[in-house]
């Protein structure tokens, strides 16, 4: 007796205190963690027959849970097992979480059990099928292998089979402090986005609540867009490299701006080079065409095609030149070289691969004489 007293009090101090800890407000304090829910006569009246009679003939209650989901935030999950249904839905205030399971029913009614099972529960299950099902088709071929190799790395080997509804935000923080402890800002910063995208996706499947990574602490990280080469480094890294094939390749990227990627798709087309715009989306594949500045052409004489090495072999030539430098800098240098020369905004970005915006890329077709006529501008 005495044990069940103490029992009940310890309770009793740890309701309090959790209550302390997450700020419950009060005209919520009716909710726990589970707790039997009642739907107005208006909102049965907005169910299919088959569960508006259930719930208002018979007095049927779904049980909600409230969650801590982000600092000043909950979400509401409510959810329905009887009758071999299992239905659930979620949001971030109650009356939408109402409303969400109110469609749920429906669609229930009208298409029948939704198969949850086909959606794998484990993380790196759960992890692919976004990957493959939704993420794919939404970005570049590059895009897309680069995200897979992180993925591979970072998140498959740390999660394994762990059940996607068992990953806590400690988990979570502490892969991302070990990659910043590491120096792999940009990494942690693309693990960490990475992280949320894969959630939300689960939330939205319904095999979670609430996102993990909303608690997780984030260093702000500043993405580095690369340093412009001076005209005295330039003239060093073709000089440096004269007589040797590099040249040309170091030429072609520095008076281009292509993409290191995106050189080994690069080709003379008469006045231009042409290559493969690697930051398109969708599975069309889209050109884009550089003139041949009067920089270049020295270097292209006699030439009909280019031929680079892969790219890691041209990054390690550069790095012997400019040890603190990246090879993206020669893109940066191009870009820069555009802006001192006066060189139009929609032909600079014409010239690098940028996106003009869904408008202007709908109804923007830039005629070779006006790219050639921007071009001429770049000298220096």
């Amino acid at each position: 007796m005495a044990m069940a007293v103490l029992k009940a009090a310890a309770d009793s101090i740890s309701m309090d205190k959790l209550k302390a800890l997450t700020s419950v407000p009060e005209h919520d304090s009716k909710l726990t963690d589970s707790t039997a829910l009642k739907f107005s006569d208006k909102e049965i009246s907005k169910m299919p027959k088959t569960f508006r009679k259930e719930f208002r003939t018979q007095g049927c209650t779904c049980h909600v849970r409230k969650r801590k989901s982000g600092v000043d935030t909950w979400n509401y999950e409510i959810r329905y097992r009887r009758n071999g249904y299992n239905i659930a839905a979620s949001a971030n205030n109650l009356e939408a979480a109402k409303q969400k399971f109110i469609e749920k029913l429906n669609h229930v009614e009208m298409y029948g059990q939704d198969k949850t099972d086909a959606v794998p529960k484990s993380f790196t299950g759960f992890a692919e099928y976004f990957f493959e099902t939704y993420y794919k088709r939404k970005v570049a071929p590059e895009t897309f292998k680069n995200a897979m190799n992180r993925y591979n790395n970072h998140l498959k080997i740390r999660f394994k089979d762990t059940p996607i509804k068992n990953i806590t935000p400690y988990m979570c923080q502490t892969l991302i402090d070990s990659l910043f402890e590491k120096g792999k800002n940009k990494t942690a910063d693309e693990i960490f986005c990475m992280l949320n995208q894969i959630f939300n996706m689960a939330i939205k499947h319904g095999l979670i609540s609430s996102n993990p990574i909303e608690l997780v602490f984030r260093k702000s990280y500043e993405r580095s867009h690369g340093t412009a080469l001076t005209k005295e480094e330039e003239q060093k890294l073709l000089s440096d490299t004269a007589g040797t094939p590099y040249q040309l390749m170091f030429a072609v990227a520095l008076y281009t701006g292509l993409r290191p990627n995106e050189y080994e798709t690069a080709k003379i087309e008469g006045a231009f080079i042409r290559s493969v715009n690697s930051k398109r989306k969708g599975s069309k594949t889209e050109y884009k065409k550089i003139p041949i500045i009067a920089k270049l052409k020295p270097y292209l004489e006699g030439k009909d095609d280019l031929k680079f090495y892969g790219v890691n072999r041209i990054r390690e030539r550069f790095h012997k030149i400019f040890p603190k430098k990246r090879l993206y800098d020669l893109r940066t240098t191009f870009y820069t070289r555009c802006q001192e020369c006066g060189v139009s905004d929609v032909a600079r970005d014409t010239f690098v691969g940028h996106s003009l915006g869904k408008l202007g890329n709908t109804y923007t077709d830039l005629s070779d004489e006006f790219l050639l006529k921007e071009g001429a501008k770049l000298v220096w």
